[in-house]
């Protein structure tokens, strides 16, 4: 008589909260690191409110979710950042032709902007944060030998860039998230994530339309070219 895994039962309910196109897309809306209310993710979604209330509830008891509530308004937001590598990893694994074809010059324009430049959860992603690692690498501040890694200089160059690293939890400083438009690793964990918010705050970036894309500013072209020799043209 064989003992089955006690994990198994475990990652089947997991698996089973991603299995749902509706559950699919709330989670991937809530990669833009913020926190949305139940009405804004029904609409995403295209259900009725009801129906959504339901699915956040199995999501929220799943551990994928947090819950806030400030008055009548009911807000979620993906539980943690290791909630956000797992979703990221698996619509990685999605082939390109699976994609479905935009239906419109809007859908299209949307993909385009998204493909350019995101933010993935608190990271930035696309062919912009392919971009910032590649030439972090190129100057010996970032080694993707052995997984990803600041050398003694990256973490220098952060500090001179007036970009704070705080280190807390067990996140790690550096880890490569697979990019899933451009499927090559991007610089994600507290690195990435604090590149990203100074990118935000120090306006280099904004943020367009209603899903995660960003745009690079004038002033983020310049910054971006003159720490880290960054071509605008890998930007656009």
């Amino acid at each position: 008589m064989t003992t089955r895994d006690p994990r198994a039962t475990a990652l089947a309910r997991l698996a089973a909260l991603f299995a749902d196109e509706t559950r699919a897309a709330c989670l991937l809306a809530l990669l833009d690191g913020r926190a949305w209310t139940a009405s804004e993710l029904a609409r995403h979604a295209g259900v009725a409110a009801s129906t959504l209330s339901e699915h956040l509830g199995r999501l929220v008891a799943g551990g994928l979710l947090a819950e806030e509530r400030q008055g009548r308004h009911r807000y979620v937001r993906l539980a943690d950042a290791r909630v956000a590598q797992l979703l990221e990893d698996l619509a990685a694994q999605v082939a390109p032709d699976a994609a479905v074809r935009p239906r419109t010059l809007r859908e299209s324009s949307a993909g385009s902007a998204m493909a350019r430049g995101r933010t993935c959860y608190d990271h930035l992603a696309g062919r912009l944060g392919i971009a910032v690692t590649d030439a972090l690498t190129a100057r010996g501040l970032l080694e993707q030998e052995a997984g990803f890694a600041l050398t003694d200089a990256g973490v220098a160059w952060f500090g001179s860039a007036g970009i704070g690293l705080e280190r807390r939890g067990r996140r790690p400083l550096a880890r490569g998230c697979l990019d899933w438009t451009e499927r090559r690793p991007h610089l994600a964990g507290l690195a990435g994530a604090a590149l990203c918010r100074h990118a935000l705050e120090a306006g280099w970036c904004v943020r367009i339309g209603s899903e995660r894309a960003v745009k690079v500013t004038a002033a983020g072209e310049r910054a971006l070219f003159d720490l880290l020799g960054v071509a605008a043209t890998a930007l656009r």
